[in-house]
């Protein structure tokens, strides 16, 4: 699974969600749309125009992509198959 995290430098949320993952062992790419002006384009064209923070991009084996806006503990579990 590959998992991409669109962030800023200063947003809470974020922080809480790198940490959720990095506490269920998940690797994953974070790109700070605050500090890189093309993480910023890219995340507005993966999310479909959302400009929220964190963006998570789940990127299944199967080819199945999950993207959920925010932190939210019951989507990244079932996102990582452990709900």
């Amino acid at each position: 699974m590959k998992v991409t995290v669109y962030t800023t430098t200063v947003c809470p949320y974020c922080k809480m969600l790198k940490g959720y993952l990095v506490e269920k062992g998940v690797s994953f790419a974070e790109r700070l749309t605050d500090a890189d002006p093309l993480a910023h384009e890219e995340m507005l064209k993966v999310s479909d125009g959302a400009m929220g923070v964190p963006f998570a991009v789940f990127e299944k084996d199967d080819g199945t992509v999950v993207k959920i806006l925010g932190f939210d503990k019951e989507k990244v579990d079932a996102a990582l198959g452990l709900s």
